[in-house]
Formats: C-alpha cells, structure tokens, sequence
C-alpha cells in the first residue's frame, strides 16, 4: 500500500459541482490542496479549490498536464468518459478504482452485479428495442419504470410505463418493476486502502419528483433492518475493493432490503454528517483516497437534511436566523426550478 498523501498534496478530483466544491473544502482542513478538472469556468468547487483546469473531458493535453500535477485522482461524478481514465490511470493512482465506474454508469450491469453478489433487486429486464419492451413488461408487470441505462440521475432518463405503448428512449434502456416498499434509506460506506470499512448511520429518505428532499437521521426504524443495511453496505465495499465513499439506496420491503442503486462517490443523503458526525463523508472520502486512517463516523446529533432546490434558495435569510441551522449554499449564480442550490441541516431534539 502507497504512504499516505502528506499536507501539502495535491487531490485532483474529476467534476467541479457542489460535491467537488465540499470535498475540497473537506481536504483543505486537513491541509491537502485540491486541482479540480471540469468545464464550467464558474465550477462551483473551482472557488474553493487551489487549482481548475477548465477543459472537456476529452482533452487529452488538459487530461495529461492534470494528471501529471496531482498525487491522486478522484471523482464528483459517475459519467466520466472511460476514455478520460484510460489516460489518467498511466500517470497516477484512480480512487475508487475503475471497477465501481464499469458496474454503476450502466444500471443494467449494475442490476446483474447486485444479484450475482447475492443482494435483493426490484424485478428487471433489458430494454434493447420495443420487441423486447412488451416482453419485458408481461415479464416485469405493470406499472413499472423504464429508464435509459446510462447518464441518469434526478428523476431525469425514466419514466413510469403502465401499456407496451410507451415511448422509448432513444437509448439503451430498462425496465424495473415497482416496489410497495415501506422506506427508502441509504447507507453512506467508507473503505479504505488497508480494507478497513467504517459506515454512517442509515438515513431515511423522502424523494419529491425524482429528487431527494430530506433525509432524516435516526431512521426510525428496526435496528436490525438498520444493521442488515450496513452489513449489505460493506459487502459492496468489499466485492468491488472500494477506495473512498459510496452511498447504497436500499427499499424497505415487508421481509427484508432491496438494493435500489449504488452511487461510487459522497452521495446527496451523506450532507447530513457535515453536521451530525465529527467526522462527514466529505473528509471520509477525502482520508481514503489519501491513504489515511478512516475517521470514526459516530453520530452525536440527530439531523434532518434539506436540500434547497430552486427557489428554495429564498428561505436562505430566515434560516439562517434558525439557531438550529446549518446552511451550506453552492456558490451557483444562477437559479433554475429543479436545481440543488444547496441544503440545510437542521438539529432536532437535544
């Protein structure tokens, strides 16, 4: 295993969106300096960060000269061009490896990996053409969510189908079936270099529109769902040798978990650790791809998460007047209806 990076180091982290924006900020209070590649000139982690290379994900100069100036690469997002990290991975160490990458940015390989692991999935089929569409949803049945297999997020790429008579997308795409599920929790996992598996509370999550809304810390249910959700957690960890963060959605059913997704990076639902744990997922992520010792990742407050979407944004003066609050805003200039502006963590209790 390689030493771990020293103060001074350079993180470079791939994606300069609000979570490259809180990872830098996390790797500066340890004293690592973060170079951060995107496109965006006014990349919100760019603000914050030592460096931005503003370049496509396909410039091979821009890929070489920031991989040549970091001691490791990390990233903010799934959907990195594959041949982005063919280039990067000659010149400097990738965390989380490129295994995580290959199974999430297609939710077909994903689903196939999940069950092949022994996890719990909605019911699924391949989506090839329309032929197999209808055959898919005698199979599935109906209602049930069509989605593209690759690049979505937020509710964007699906659609609930109820007819073989749906509109397709112009993709590769799958069909889910729906789950009555009781809750929805995700699991934020840390893994680092040496094995080590530290995990934070599950999260409960409430959803309006495709897009997280809340999540609320304890859960508030069984311990012993909470426990087999983290269990199942570190077994992902573990199958794929994860370096860093990884958030686990999973469905609360009658008689058990069903895996929903797994994100390889800090995840939406972890922002309430930035507030209720000592050590948040940003600066846990941050000491596994640097090859330092994981931080414990204990509670000592119960929170609920808010994110701040669109016009949201204009509660901002009365909640900072909330003693109870915790405002963490993304630097993004302009304001757009379903857009993360940012979130609130608000104390309960205690």
């Amino acid at each position: 295993m390689a030493e771990p990076l020293a103060p001074g180091a350079v993180v470079g982290i791939l994606g300069g969106g609000q979570l490259g924006r809180m990872l830098a900020l996390a790797a500066a209070r340890l004293g690592l300096r973060c170079h951060v590649f995107d496109p965006a000139p006014d990349a919100p982690a760019a603000e914050v960060s030592a460096h931005h290379t503003c370049a496509a994900f396909d410039d091979a100069e821009a890929l070489r000269a920031f991989g040549a100036a970091v001691d490791v690469v990390t990233y903010e997002f799934e959907n990195i061009p594959t041949a982005a990290l063919d280039l990067l991975e000659g010149l400097c160490a990738i965390r989380p490896g490129r295994e995580a990458l290959r199974v999430s940015q297609d939710r077909l390989t994903e689903k196939d990996w999940l069950t092949g692991l022994g996890l719990a999935c909605a019911p699924y089929a391949d989506v090839p053409d329309r032929a197999a569409f209808a055959a898919a949803l005698k199979r599935v049945g109906a209602p049930a969510i069509l989605k593209t297999r690759r690049f979505g997020y937020d509710g964007k790429g699906q659609m609930r189908v109820t007819s073989a008579e749906a509109d397709l997308p112009d993709a590769p795409a799958i069909l889910e079936g729906v789950v009555p599920f009781e809750a929805e929790i995700s699991v934020i996992g840390a893994r680092g270099p040496d094995g080590s598996v530290a995990c934070f509370d599950p999260g409960r999550n409430v959803h309006e529109g495709g897009i997280l809304r809340t999540t609320t810390v304890p859960a508030g249910l069984p311990g012993s769902v909470l426990t087999d959700a983290v269990i199942q957690t570190g077994r992902i960890l573990n199958a794929l040798d994860y370096v860093g963060v990884l958030g686990v959605e999973f469905f609360v059913v009658q008689g058990g978990l069903i895996v929903n997704e797994i994100a390889p990076r800090v995840h939406n639902s972890g922002h309430w650790t930035q507030d209720g744990c000592t050590i948040c997922q940003f600066e846990q992520h941050v000491r596994a791809v640097a090859g330092w010792p994981l931080g414990d990742g204990a509670r000592h407050s119960d929170m609920v998460m808010t994110n701040l979407i669109g016009d949201d944004v204009s509660r901002v003066p009365d909640l900072a007047r909330d003693p109870a609050c915790a405002l963490h805003l993304y630097g993004k200039a302009e304001m757009r209806a379903g857009r993360k502006m940012g979130h609130v963590n608000r104390r309960v209790g205690g």
